[in-house]
Parts: structure tokens; C-alpha cells; sequence
């Protein structure tokens, strides 16, 4: 072989030494593969399992504050108390994990009217029994669900709403809101505070007071 042409050479079985290498690397994907932004796109119903039972829970359970504590709270200073009780995201309301008792009364669409509440007469209290829930106060009231856990405001919704369905799924599901009337009942969950004149529960547990 010539000098001149063994650079030809070389040069041909580097390139075909480059073309063997891309192809063994190459991964194949047939066309109904999803893509890696399909595999990694937020599932809603999936965060609202692997959530609510396991943290959300828990979480309210554990942060839950008597509701006329929390009352007292906020009539003598609503930042302070929730500091002291809630947690927010951004400059959204406070909401809170309470617990408490009174007498359940009619239900209205999907509210169910509680009295003898301990506190003040002129505040409504209500609980969320669905079929609507409505609102995010689970997802804000747990303390560890924050706006920079999502990829944008659109996930961050839908996860709120997960946690509610997920919740209506596993405990609504067998309540029977008229059997529960003129009962005394126990109660935890979460609410958004806005006007003290209306108190909103979406609630994680519902039974009869012993």
C-alpha cells in the first residue's frame, strides 16, 4: 500500500468505527412509546393515593388545633394565630387542621350544617360531604405542599384537587349525611379562613361522638 493512500484508509475506518458506535448507543423507541415528557407529566389521581392517606392524613391529624382555640385565636390577633396555627402559600388566606364536635344538622347540596360548635353564635360551621368538594384547604392546611413541588400553577391545582377526590373516594363514600342528624359528632379536617362568619371544613375524619 502506497503512502498516500494509507491516511485514506484510516481516515474511512474511523469513520466507520463512528458510525458502528452510534448505532450500538442508538435506543429504538416504537411509536406508541411514549415520549420522556409523557413518562415524566404529573398524574393527578396518582399524587391524590400516594398523598392523602399516607401524608395528608396524618399531617392534618397532627396539626389539628380545637376549634374554639383557634377562634379565640384569630378574634385576638388573625396574623399571629396563623403563624402560630396555619400555613399559607404566598398571600392566600390562612388555613388550618382543626378538630371539634357538635350536633350535625341538614345538608344542603353538599354542606352539612353543624351547630353547638363553641363558637360564637353568628359563625356557620359546615362540612364538605360531597359529591362536590370544593376548595384547598387539604393541600394548603398539610404544611408540606408547596407551590415549588409542581411545575407550574396547573399542577399545583390539580393537586388539591386530587387530595379532595382522593378523599371523597375513602371517606365519603359510605357516609350517609341524613343518618348522621340531631347526632352528636367528632370531626378533623382542614378549612381556608376568609370571613369569621363561615367556617368551611373539608373534613379527613366524621364519626359519632361517644
Amino acid at each position: 500500500m502506497t503512502s498516500l493512500a494509507r491516511p485514506r484508509w484510516l481516515g474511512l475506518a474511523a469513520v466507520l468505527a463512528l458510525v458502528v458506535a452510534i448505532l450500538v448507543s442508538t435506543e429504538y423507541r416504537s411509536a406508541s412509546a411514549p415520549s420522556a415528557a409523557e413518562a415524566q407529566r404529573f398524574d393527578p389521581a396518582r399524587y391524590g393515593a400516594d398523598t392523602y392517606r399516607s401524608k395528608v392524613v396524618p399531617a392534618v391529624q397532627k396539626g389539628a388545633t380545637p376549634l374554639p382555640e383557634l377562634f379565640a385565636a384569630l378574634a385576638a390577633d388573625k396574623e399571629a394565630a396563623g403563624r402560630k396555627y396555619g400555613h399559607r402559600q404566598g398571600t392566600g388566606p390562612w388555613s388550618f387542621a382543626v378538630t371539634g364536635e357538635g350536633v350535625a344538622g341538614p345538608t344542603t347540596g353538599s354542606l352539612m350544617q353543624v351547630t353547638g360548635t363553641g363558637l360564637p353564635a353568628q359563625t356557620r360551621v359546615q362540612i364538605q360531604v360531597g359529591p362536590a368538594i370544593n376548595g384547598t384547604a387539604l393541600r394548603d392546611a398539610a404544611g408540606f405542599i408547596t407551590f415549588g413541588q409542581f411545575l407550574n400553577q396547573v399542577e399545583f391545582a390539580d393537586a388539591a384537587t386530587a387530595l379532595n377526590n382522593e378523599m371523597r373516594a375513602t371517606l365519603l363514600a359510605d357516609l350517609k349525611p341524613a343518618d348522621l342528624a340531631g347526632q352528636k359528632i367528632t370531626f378533623t379536617g382542614a378549612f381556608s379562613f376568609v370571613t369569621p362568619s363561615v367556617v368551611t371544613i373539608t373534613p379527613i375524619e366524621i364519626g359519632k361522638a361517644p
